[in-house]
């Protein structure tokens, strides 16, 4: 097969489209044509040198497919050849073949087609799994989500409005805000021009935001505890702001609030809270989402895999908004 390979870290110029050995799988493990892989802020920071897969994991870029499947490994079940599915992967989605644990294989939502459901497992499950099962989201409460005109962002306004709860969004131009906008949400602040502590107080009479979705990390790490209304979680699942921040534990305490850090790439297949919990958590919950048309991927653009260098380029453009990918038939 060919696949992206990285020639060294750097810029997007050092992915290369290269012959590679084919995938076999292993027990419990499906192999899938790609169709179609998304790209995330993961793959910018792998392809920098600066986020090694885990162990184990493949090399090559991609956390995220859709495709057909091609192989079925032993102790398999539920899942057969020529199935049309999307896959939540630790690596390997730049790539023409990639095998993968069975229990992160999701079938295609309704309404979806088969490429555009690459733009699905890495939002979905990250959304849901911060959203839902850590910060325990309630119908009513307001969510703080930074990043608005982002994959997670798009993904995460329309769950959060599905939810019965209300969110207000950060995001850096009047056409991002307007974008949010459309998906739902309920209170936009740009943050190039406007403070979002002062922004949430303002819109929620004082009480500030219930959960903030933070993408930003150490940057962002005080003044998200000083948005956050008594039993306010806070959850971190980026650092593009930042891994070493000062937190005040004792605004922390007054507010009874909690912060949390999370990692979907570094959790174990099986065993509680891992991935395949959480793929039939997205496969029970948000896919009806999606199927009703309260939740739809939102795709910027789909570029094909040898123009990868300029996929990667679209994550930084003030313009993107929502998913890339990157097709391969």
């Amino acid at each position: 097969m060919q696949a992206i390979t990285l020639t060294g870290f750097g810029d997007p110029d050092v992915m290369v489209w290269t012959d590679h050995p084919d995938p076999a799988p292993a027990a419990g493990e499906v192999v899938i044509d790609v169709a179609a892989a998304g790209v995330n802020r993961a793959d910018i920071n792998q392809r920098q040198g600066h986020y090694p897969p885990p162990a184990g994991a493949s090399e090559i870029l991609g956390l995220e497919v859709s495709g057909v499947i091609s192989e079925v490994g032993p102790a398999v079940s539920g899942w057969e050849i020529g199935d049309r599915i999307c896959a939540l992967l630790s690596g390997g989605g730049y790539a023409e073949r990639v095998a993968v644990p069975a229990s992160q294989v999701l079938p295609i939502p309704d309404g979806v087609d088969l490429h555009t459901a690459a733009a699905l497992p890495e939002a979905a499950c990250t959304v849901w799994s911060n959203l839902a099962t850590t910060a325990h989201l309630r119908r009513g409460e307001t969510v703080l989500i930074h990043g608005g005109g982002s994959g997670i962002g798009t993904h995460a306004i329309q769950v959060v409005k599905a939810l019965g709860a209300r969110s207000a969004v950060t995001a850096g131009s009047s056409k991002k805000l307007d974008a949010c906008r459309g998906l739902g949400a309920d209170i936009l602040i740009n943050y190039t021009d406007a403070d979002f502590v002062t922004a949430v107080k303002e819109n929620t009479d004082g009480h500030g935001v219930d959960v903030v979705l933070d993408n930003m990390g150490a940057a962002y790490l005080a003044r998200n505890v000083t948005a956050l209304a008594h039993g306010g979680r806070l959850v971190v699942i980026g650092l593009q702001g930042g891994w070493d921040g000062t937190l005040n534990l004792a605004k922390l305490m007054a507010k009874r609030a909690s912060v949390h850090s999370t990692s979907l790439r570094s959790r174990p297949t099986a065993g509680r809270g891992g991935k395949a919990d959480i793929v039939d958590d997205v496969v029970k919950h948000v896919w009806p989402m999606i199927s009703a048309g309260a939740v739809r991927p939102v795709v910027h653009a789909a570029l094909p895999i040898e123009d990868v260098s300029t996929a990667h380029r679209m994550l930084d453009d003030p313009d993107t908004i929502g998913k890339v990918l990157l097709s391969l038939t």
